[in-house]
């Protein structure tokens, strides 16, 4: 009885590819699709275990179905003289119906009920124009990195946050106004006190006195009433720079 002809389709179907450098763990991916209607039992074999690392290594694939198979190749010291013997090997098997124990049914499976697919591996230097690329991406990684720690609210505060420009010159019109008031207030507050000193350096009589002490009284009223003005001016101005600001 002939061999069985492999019932997956293997992707890629061949060669099994790695691009250096290899100074790193290098992976690629092999994708085991199963056309058929019933399930199908698979397990992946390498010539060199030790320096490949293969997930997952073995499982069953349902009818109609596709697994991928990540195959990572271990760092190593890569001489491009010589030439990589490695293999895999992707061998199936039917699943019978309620199969639960795998390491049983490989071990007692006939030969003639096995199919197999085998792969060679096939190392690969960058070119000089992936190393161009690689250096600038990893030369602009950095620069984006630092761009984001310098300014971490560029990228997150909408651009409806912002005043457009007829609020904006709106608002500052109004705290110009403010200002000027409150400078006018301050102005007026500082002429007052000047007028209450002068009024206590004048020679005193009875209906001068009377007179005085009502005039003081006044001029005192008034001049507590600029700095409460002052003090409103204060918070308007506080509460349109702060919502110029924000």
């Amino acid at each position: 009885m002939s061999k069985l002809d492999q019932i997956l389709i293997l992707d890629p179907p061949s060669d099994l590819r790695f691009k250096g450098p290899f100074t790193d763990v290098i992976t690629t991916n092999l994708k085991l699709k199963n056309p058929s209607d019933r399930r199908v039992c698979f397990k992946v074999k390498t010539t060199a275990p030790r320096r490949y690392c293969v997930r997952p290594n073995s499982g069953v694939i349902d009818a109609g179905a596709t697994v991928n198979i990540s195959v990572m190749l271990q760092p190593f010291d890569y001489d491009p003289n010589e030439k990589s013997k490695h293999k895999f090997m992707v061998q199936t098997i039917f699943a019978p119906p309620n199969v639960s124990d795998m390491d049983a049914l490989w071990k007692d499976a006939k030969p003639d009920d096995l199919m197999d697919s085998k792969l060679r591996c096939v190392f690969e230097l960058p070119s000089e124009n992936d190393k161009v690329n690689d250096v600038e991406a990893t030369k602009a990684a950095p620069v984006m990195n630092s761009t984001a720690k310098a300014d971490p609210t560029a990228a997150t505060v909408p651009a409806a946050a912002s005043l457009d420009d007829t609020e904006m010159k709106r608002v500052q019109e109004k705290c110009k106004g403010l200002q000027a008031e409150m400078n006018k207030l301050v102005e007026e507050n500082r002429q007052l006190k000047e007028d209450v000193v002068i009024m206590r350096k004048v020679p005193r009589s009875d209906h001068m006195t009377s007179n005085s002490t009502s005039l003081l009284g006044r001029e005192a009223t008034t001049a507590s009433l600029p700095s409460l003005l002052v003090v409103i001016a204060a918070i308007f101005i506080g509460f349109f720079l702060g919502k110029f600001i924000l």
